[in-house]
């Protein structure tokens, strides 16, 4: 028998491409991309389930990627160098995935506040990802 994994990870999208009814957006993370036009902060709003998160982590993937492709109108990760394989793995210690639900208190948020002073450990950006972020505390 094979690894237990659950079925919205198992399906989850992991590029740009796989993701569904978001075009607009996908679009706009792309462009930004293609004319190195990144911005300090997004948010991502909207119902559950409709791909937040999924398009947060694609996008910090893309972001961090070595080997970046651009081809037949969409931007790929190569899957394989070591930024795309560590935040695969959730084990980067540039992109920081935070779940906001279990991490609400005062003490997390100044922990997150003092851990954004550092650069990068390599590459040119440090993300934060904050999931349910309107339940952190200010």
């Amino acid at each position: 028998m094979g690894t237990y994994v659950a079925l919205a990870r198992k399906w989850r999208s992991s590029q740009f491409s796989d993701i569904v009814g978001q075009t607009a957006v996908v679009r706009t993370l792309m462009n930004s991309i293609r004319q190195d036009r990144v911005h300090h902060a997004y948010l991502f709003t909207g119902s559950r389930g409709i791909g937040k998160t999924s398009i947060a982590r694609i996008y910090s993937k893309a972001l961090r990627c070595e080997h970046l492709k651009d081809e037949n109108g969409w931007i790929e990760t190569c899957d394989q160098c070591s930024n795309c394989l560590e935040i695969q793995s959730g084990s980067s210690v540039d992109v920081i995935e935070i779940d906001g639900a279990s991490n609400n208190g005062v003490d997390a948020v100044r922990e997150i506040r003092e851990s954004a002073k550092f650069l990068p450990s390599s590459g040119r950006r440090k993300i934060y990802i904050i999931d349910e972020v309107h339940m952190l505390t200010t």
